[in-house]
């Protein structure tokens, strides 16, 4: 699930760094908000996922 995560966390800001060269107006912004959305989401998910880490200074 974690490899999924951060291939479409990668993919969507690929996308997102992209369509300000491909495309222009409302078409531009619209597909940014969505890839932004998911940028979001996948990185959240990342987030949540990740295992615990031991405290440092601990014996």
């Amino acid at each position: 699930m974690k490899a999924l995560l951060w291939f479409v966390l990668l993919v969507a800001v690929t996308v997102n760094v992209s369509t300000s060269f491909a495309f222009d107006g409302v078409q531009q912004v619209l597909i940014s908000v969505g890839s932004g959305v998911v940028v979001i989401g996948s990185g959240v998910g990342l987030f949540l996922m990740r295992g615990k880490r031991p405290e440092a200074g601990r014996s």
